[in-house]
């Protein structure tokens, strides 16, 4: 019986010790990370130069007061591999965002989802890489409130994690073209063979011609990628819309050329169609139709026939 009140008078002052212990652990370190904020408040203007100081500062708090807490509650010598399993639970925990990034630098510099140049979306975000480093990556944003693909100037960063949790595409690996569109509606009363025939001349004068250029590079990455590439050359697609008949030119441009190139055609058909008498752009319109006789007033306009009120008024 003895023996038993000694045990547990033992096991409750050991407990009590590193209760106290961790009492103190807490507060040392809660007070050391606000006297580093303080400092840095006080020290640095820039706010984001405090901010990255108040990151740090909490980093460092919570690494160090895992590993004291473990090393409190653990008899380290005779557990060690439970000591160092929670330890390095706890350095994942608390540098979860940091060791994602680091790895997805890794993935970026082995597997090559994208590299300096290229130009890729991820997310809703469009632009050109110009900076790839151990944490992050910035494109030069493209599009945003801008039209077509002009740069709006601004640098974004993103966290090298995004690889891992965003889809990312890419518009120029392997080859820098893309396929663009050019939808013409003309009115069903134009001659829309002659229409299909001014804008398949546009494009052949007009459009790159990648299939002479680049045509065994595109096919070269294809083949490397498995993808399927049919002709390269612009071509034409006729369909029937509520309100005329839609001709798509479809053709490859380079990806940073796309707007001027599309400008060139579109003044092209512009001009074409201008000479062509029988072919006209369709737009928004309203037919009205009359049952029976319309009779002429003395100014030229149909006089409608009159009718009685509607009930209730």
């Amino acid at each position: 019986m003895t023996e038993w009140i000694s045990d547990n008078v033992g096991i409750a002052a050991e407990t009590q010790a590193e209760v106290l212990g961790t009492i103190a652990v807490i507060v040392i370190l809660v007070l050391l990370r606000g006297v580093a904020i303080r400092t840095a408040k006080a020290r640095l203007e820039n706010p984001d130069d405090v901010y990255q100081v108040r990151k740090i500062a909490t980093y460092s708090v919570t690494f160090v007061g895992i590993v004291s807490l473990a090393w409190i509650w653990i008899d380290a010598f005779s557990d060690l591999p439970t000591y160092l399993g929670l330890v390095s639970a706890g350095v994942a925990i608390a540098l979860a965002d940091v060791l994602r990034n680091m790895a997805g630098w890794v993935l970026i510099m082995t597997r090559r989802p994208f590299r300096l140049g290229d130009r890729i979306q991820i997310q809703d975000t469009i632009g050109d890489v110009v900076d790839i480093r151990l944490f992050r990556f910035s494109l030069m944003e493209v599009g945003g409130w801008v039209a077509a693909d002009h740069s709006t100037g601004r640098l974004v960063h993103m966290p090298n994690g995004y690889v891992f949790t965003s889809k990312i595409a890419n518009y120029t690996e392997g080859f820098e073209y893309v396929w663009d569109e050019i939808p013409v509606l003309v009115t069903f009363e134009s001659d829309y063979e002659e229409a299909e025939r001014i804008i398949a001349g546009v494009l052949s004068r007009l459009a790159p011609d990648v299939e002479h250029t680049a045509g065994a590079r595109i096919r070269a990455t294809a083949h490397r990628y498995n993808i399927k590439i049919g002709t390269l050359t612009p071509t034409t697609y006729l369909t029937v819309r509520d309100s005329g008949v839609l001709i798509t030119a479809r053709y490859l441009v380079g990806v940073r050329a796309r707007r001027g190139v599309e400008q060139d055609i579109w003044r092209g058909i512009l001009r074409g169609f201008g000479e062509a008498a029988n072919v006209e752009l369709a737009y928004p319109t309203v037919r009205t139709y009359f049952d029976g006789p319309i009779e002429l007033d003395r100014g030229g306009s149909p006089a409608l026939p009159d009718r009685p009120p509607a009930p209730g008024f």
